[in-house]
């Protein structure tokens, strides 16, 4: 079996791709917890639950897009 190289841009394309992964999450987000702004008294479990997962899937997209960066950084 012969393993071949990614392309040099892959890494670069890749990130390129969370970044807008990143930023459509954050967006999500950003609307959820300001929709639950305009409303008194607690908002729903299921709201949090999805802020806080949210949470979570952003971090973890953090985290691969640095390791992306970092794989660019070290091909150049």
């Amino acid at each position: 079996m012969v393993v071949q190289d990614e392309p040099r841009n892959y890494s670069r394309l890749m990130f390129e791709k969370l970044k807008i992964l990143l930023d459509r999450l954050k967006a999500h987000q950003r609307d959820l917890i300001l929709a639950m702004a305009e409303h008194d008294g607690m908002p729903a479990n299921s709201t949090l639950r999805q802020v806080a997962e949210l949470e979570n899937v952003i971090a973890a997209v953090e985290a691969v897009a640095g390791e992306e960066a970092h794989r660019e950084r070290k091909s150049d």
